[in-house]
């Protein structure tokens, strides 16, 4: 049965068949020739895999970025962020890095974040002396934050395949996020010394609080979604319901750079994308039970442990494998397939799996850089028009740092495990 599950799904991937459709067809197949389970049962761990209150959080998250993409909160957050750092070697630069972290910290969604600060911050980059290949691989990076720094869709989608805690995982990502985006900060400082780029604006603690009343709104978002899921006020799926709510009325009634013209387009898209997200979740959550009956995890795991006997070494051996699927499938769906077969594996090494997730989530990123299927490549593509060898060759310098931080996450949990461990337990 495993044969014919590998031979089918390889096949299929081979096609170009959509990664949803493999998934069906996959378990359709295996269930017609290796078991007398009727096939009704499709349907109803379809129905099940969706029947999930969290994930309510999907299309409202997806909903407020898209508000706030086509609003005014992107821009008065980077004028914020710009009086903030603007005075600094690279300030301008750490501007668009800084904007990115709160935009993500408000969206969950990575390319929201690319299209909502990049249309903004890479033309100005540019036209302020930066490199045209430094501005478009550095928004674009930063942009992947939006996955990182929590909320984010990925996680969500994690802990209903392996039943871990949304508020727990959210809690893990704050410290490597960060993490990241201060390795992108030091590394812009020290570019921006080497090519002597003009500082744009002198400090002005004036300008600070001027751009902090006009953006103090937007600067609330984060505290109020974050602070009422980490204080119990209210769940995940309720603050992504309180993050539409906020946005519009930030954006129609504060603002009013949004209009209700404006609504049916935002409303369309996030359906759109949030249709794709499940259908793929609940094809993947079907596979995920067919596997699971057949006790594939635990064999998996024998395997394993025949050849690899230490985590260390499973960790490095699970983080190239995903930088290899990800030239070949979207990381996301890698992680829907592949993280549920390594729950056996997780739990004889004692892997934490809050841990284990964040390391998903941080591949998930790399493969959103990465040819030929990085997401974000894409996106930047399309605001800029730009071709996509483009982009990548400008992401290519940043994606050293990105493995860098990996790798430190990966194989330092506290840097992940020591926020929930301090608020929680």
């Amino acid at each position: 049965m495993i044969l014919t599950i590998c031979i089918c799904f390889a096949v299929l991937l081979f096609l170009g068949v959509p990664i949803a459709v493999i998934l069906g067809v996959t378990t359709l197949v295996s269930l017609v020739f290796y078991s007398s389970t009727p096939l009704t049962i499709i349907t109803q761990q379809l129905f099940n895999a969706l029947d999930q209150f969290v994930l309510l959080a999907i299309p409202f998250f997806i909903l407020a970025g898209a508000v706030m993409t086509r609003g005014g909160i992107a821009r008065r957050l980077i004028a914020f962020v710009n009086a903030m750092v603007g005075w600094f070697p690279g300030g301008l630069a750490m501007a668009g890095i800084l904007a990115c972290i709160f935009f993500a910290a408000i969206s969950g969604s990575s390319p929201a974040t690319v299209v909502a600060i990049g249309s903004i911050m890479i033309p100005a980059l540019i036209k302020a002396g930066y490199g045209e290949r430094f501005s478009l691989g550095l928004i674009t990076v930063s942009g992947s934050l939006g996955i990182v720094i929590p909320p984010s869709i990925p996680m969500i989608l994690y802990c209903l395949v392996m039943n871990v805690s949304v508020s727990e995982i959210f809690m893990a990502g704050v410290m490597p996020g960060l993490l990241i985006g201060f390795c992108l900060m030091v590394y812009t400082f020290f570019v921006a010394k080497r090519h002597n780029w003009r500082i744009e604006q002198k400090a002005s603690l004036s300008l600070l609080i001027q751009t902090g009343k006009e953006g103090i709104w937007a600067l609330l978002l984060p505290f109020i979604v974050l602070g009422g899921i980490y204080s119990g006020v209210f769940t995940p799926t309720e603050a992504a319901a309180v993050s539409v709510v906020y946005a519009l009325f930030v954006e129609m009634v504060i603002y009013r750079e949004f209009g209700l013209k404006d609504l049916t387009g935002v409303c369309q898209e996030a359906a759109v994308l949030s249709a794709c997200l499940l259908f793929i979740l609940s094809c993947a959550m079907t596979f995920i039970w067919l596997l699971t009956a057949e006790q594939v995890p635990h064999q998996l795991a024998d395997i394993i442990f025949q050849y690899i006997d230490s985590p260390w070494m499973f960790l490095l051996t699970v983080n190239i494998l995903f930088l290899i699927l990800g030239c070949f499938m979207d990381d996301v769906s890698a992680m829907l397939i592949l993280a549920p077969l390594f729950l056996e594996t997780l739990n004889r090494y004692g892997i934490d799996l809050v841990h284990f997730g964040i390391v998903m989530v941080l591949n998930i990123q790399m493969g959103m850089l990465t040819p030929p299927f990085g997401l974000n490549l894409f996106v930047a593509s399309g605001i800029t028009k730009e071709p996509i060898i483009k982009i990548a060759r400008g992401v290519a310098p940043f994606l050293v740092i990105m493995l860098a931080c990996l790798m430190l996450v990966t194989y330092i949990p506290w840097i992940s495990l020591a926020l929930p461990n301090w608020i929680l337990k």
